[in-house]
C-alpha cells in the first residue's frame, strides 16, 4: 500500500495593532515623514536604520505606550511592522542604540525649522486659526548629577544648563530644566517650545517666542497671554512697539498693584458683574460670579488695567489666610513650651527674635499677628560652702534670664485683607476688548494650557532622565514636542467630531460612564488589544487568509468622529502582502 502523505499544516500568525491605525493618519497629514527626511538624511553603509524611521518610531511609542528607550525593541516587536512605518527586518533592529543614535541626528538638525515646518502642516491641514496664543512654563525634573549639562555649546550649538532652580513642582531637591510652551486657542494645539536651563526665569524668552509666532501667523495682530512673567516693561513695549496685542497678569509686585489695593480699603469700587459660572462642585459651592472694574490711572506704560474679583478666590484666600494663621499659632506655642523647658538653648534676647520672625516668616503670616517677647530673671541662691546652714553661711546669686512670648491678632489687618480677597488685575493694550472678553481670553486659554503641560508629565510621561546625554535629551525632548502636537490634534478632532455630529458623551470612562470632553488617552486606550490573524495555507499555490479585528460599536463610533474609515483595521497592504 501506498503511504499516506501528512496533511500540510497552516501557518498561522498574529500582530498587534492597537491605535497605531488611529495614530498614523494624523502622522500621515501632518507628512512628518518627507517632512523628517530631508532633515535626517542617511548616514554611511553601516547605518542599517534610517534616522527619521527611528524618530517616527520612538514618536508613536511616546503616543501609544511610552515606554522607555530600552523597551522600544520590545515595544514595536509584537506590531505588523509596516503600521511602524519598517520592514520585518528592520523591526529587529530597534534598540536603544540605533535610538540614541537617531537622537544625535536629530540634535544636528535645524529643529527650529523642522519645528516650524510641522506647526506651518498642522496650521494647514487642521484650518488652525492662529489669532490668540497661550505661553506658559513648567520645570522637568532630573535625578542625578548631570555634571556634562552645564550649559556649554556643543558640536556648535547651545544646550541647556540641568541645574537647581525655582521648581513649579516643588521638587527643590531634584535639578531641572525650564519647558516653556505656546498653544493656539483654537484646541490648545502646540505651535512652539523653548527648553531652557533650570535657573533661567521666564521674561527672557517671552519676546523671542512672540517673534517666532509672529513670523508663523504672518502679521503681528493675534493675542498674545502669558502669565505675570510676561510683564516687565521690555517685554510689553517690545510687542506694542512692533503692533502687536497682549494679555498678562500684573505681578504684586508692581507699584500699581498696591496702590489699588491700599484705596480699595478705604474705598468701594463700582464693580459689574460679568461672568457667572458654575462650580465643579455644585452641590456644596455656589457658583463662581467675577466682577470687573478697570482702573482709570493704568499701567505705568500706559496700558489698560483691569481689577477682576471672584467669589470662588475670595473663598479660597479666606480659607488659605485662616490656614496660615493656626500654623503660626500652633508654631508660636511650640516656641514657648521650648522657652520654658529647662533645657532650652534660647537664653539670648536676638536669638529669640530670630525664632519669632522665622515661625511668622515660615507661615506667612507675620501681617495678622502683634507679637511681644518679655524677659523673665529667676534668682536663685546657693550656699558658697557645703554644709549645713548656720548663722554664718554665705550664699552665692545667681541670675536665670528666661524668654516668654506672648502675641495677638492684629484685626485692623485681617478686616483690610478681606476687603481685597478674591481680587486681581490683567493687563492689555488691546483697548476694544470687553471686560468679559479680557477675563475668558485669559482664564479658558490658560487653563487648556496648563492641562498640556499634565499630558506631558501624566500621559507622555516626560521622562529624559533615562539618557545621560545632554545633546540627546534636547533632542528627545523635541520629540515630546511633536508627539504633545499629534495629542492635541486627535483631541480636537473627537471633540470637533462630537459637536459636528450633536454627540454630547462618550461612553469612555470605566463601567461605561459617560465622558463630554474626551482625551487622546482616553480615545486611544479604547483600541488597546486589538489584533490582525493571518493564515498562510502549506504548499504550492496555498491560499492566504486575514482576520481582521471585529470592531465594537463604540470603536467604529470613534473612528467615524475622528474622520477615519472603521476598514483601516482591514489592512489591504497586510492582506495583499500575505
Amino acid at each position: 500500500m501506498p503511504k499516506s502523505r501528512a496533511k500540510a499544516v497552516p501557518k498561522l500568525a498574529s500582530f498587534a495593532l492597537g491605535a497605531l491605525p488611529v495614530v498614523n493618519p494624523f502622522l500621515r497629514r501632518l507628512r512628518l515623514g518627507e517632512i523628517l527626511a530631508p532633515y535626517l538624511p542617511a548616514g554611511d553603509r553601516r547605518q542599517k536604520l534610517a534616522a527619521s524611521r527611528a524618530v517616527l518610531v520612538l514618536l508613536r511609542n511616546l503616543l501609544v505606550s511610552r515606554e522607555p528607550l530600552y523597551g522600544v525593541g520590545a515595544w514595536a516587536a509584537p506590531f505588523e511592522p509596516s503600521l511602524l512605518g519598517l520592514t520585518r527586518d528592520e523591526v529587529v533592529l530597534l534598540n536603544d542604540d540605533r535610538i540614541g543614535r537617531a537622537l544625535e541626528a536629530l540634535f544636528d538638525a535645524d529643529r527650529p525649522s523642522l519645528v516650524l515646518r510641522v506647526v506651518v502642516q498642522a496650521v494647514r491641514e487642521f484650518g488652525l486659526r492662529l489669532d490668540r496664543f497661550h505661553s506658559d512654563s513648567t520645570t522637568i525634573a532630573f535625578q542625578g548629577l548631570y555634571r556634562v549639562a552645564d550649559g556649554r555649546r556643543r558640536r556648535g550649538k547651545p544646550t541647556p544648563k540641568i541645574t537647581f532652580g525655582h521648581s513649579k513642582d516643588h521638587r527643590a531637591d531634584l535639578k531641572q530644566l525650564l519647558w516653556n510652551l505656546t498653544v493656539t486657542e483654537d484646541g490648545a494645539v502646540p505651535v512652539d517650545y523653548r527648553v531652557l536651563g533650570g535657573n533661567v526665569t521666564d521674561d527672557q524668552l517671552h519676546r523671542e517666542t512672540w517673534d517666532v509666532l509672529v513670523h508663523l501667523a504672518g502679521s503681528p495682530r493675534f493675542l498674545y497671554v502669558a502669565d505675570s512673567k510676561l510683564c516687565t516693561k521690555e517685554n510689553l513695549l517690545h510687542i506694542d512697539g512692533h503692533g502687536g496685542r497682549f494679555l498678562t497678569v500684573l505681578p504684586a509686585t508692581r507699584k500699581e498693584d498696591a496702590r489699588f489695593r491700599e484705596w480699595l480699603r478705604s474705598h468701594e469700587a463700582p464693580w459689574q458683574e460679568v461672568l457667572r459660572r458654575a462650580h465643579p462642585s455644585t452641590r456644596t459651592y455656589p457658583p463662581d460670579v467675577f466682577r470687573a472694574y478697570e482702573d482709570p490711572a493704568g499701567s505705568a506704560e500706559g496700558f489698560r488695567v483691569v481689577w477682576y474679583h471672584s467669589t470662588e478666590k475670595a473663598r479660597r484666600d479666606r480659607e488659605e489666610r485662616e490656614d496660615r494663621i493656626d500654623r503660626a499659632v500652633r508654631a508660636l506655642q511650640a516656641l514657648r513650651d521650648r522657652l520654658g523647658s529647662p533645657r532650652t538653648r534660647l537664653r539670648r534676647r536676638d536669638k529669640v527674635d530670630e525664632a519669632v520672625a522665622h515661625v511668622l516668616d515660615g507661615a506667612g503670616a507675620e501681617r495678622w499677628f502683634e507679637v511681644a517677647v518679655t524677659r523673665h530673671d529667676q534668682e536663685q541662691y546657693r550656699q558658697s560652702q557645703r554644709g549645713r546652714p548656720g548663722p554664718g553661711t554665705t550664699y552665692r546669686r545667681k541670675v536665670r534670664v528666661r524668654f516668654d512670648v506672648a502675641w495677638a491678632p492684629n484685626e485692623a489687618a485681617r478686616r483690610d485683607d478681606l476687603k481685597t480677597d478674591g481680587i486681581f488685575p490683567l493687563v492689555t493694550n488691546d483697548r476694544k476688548l470687553s471686560l468679559k472678553r479680557i477675563l475668558s481670553s485669559y482664564k479658558l486659554g490658560q487653563s487648556r494650557l496648563e492641562v498640556r503641560h499634565h499630558q506631558l508629565k501624566a500621559f507622555h510621561r516626560v521622562a529624559p532622565q533615562y539618557l545621560k546625554s545632554v545633546t540627546r535629551i534636547e533632542a528627545f525632548l523635541c520629540v515630546y514636542f511633536l508627539a504633545l502636537l499629534v495629542n492635541a490634534l486627535i483631541e480636537r478632532e473627537i471633540r470637533a467630531g462630537m459637536k459636528r455630529r450633536r454627540v454630547r458623551t462618550l461612553a469612555l470612562y470605566y463601567e461605561n460612564r459617560p465622558c463630554k470632553r474626551p482625551t487622546t488617552e482616553q480615545v486611544l486606550k479604547a483600541f488597546d488589544g486589538l489584533m490582525i490573524h493571518r493564515l498562510q495555507e502549506r504548499g504550492a499555490g496555498g491560499r492566504r487568509h486575514a482576520y481582521p479585528p471585529q470592531l465594537t460599536k463604540l470603536q467604529r463610533r470613534l473612528l467615524r468622529l475622528l474622520g477615519l474609515a472603521p476598514n483601516i483595521y482591514r489592512l489591504p497592504e497586510i492582506e495583499a502582502e500575505g
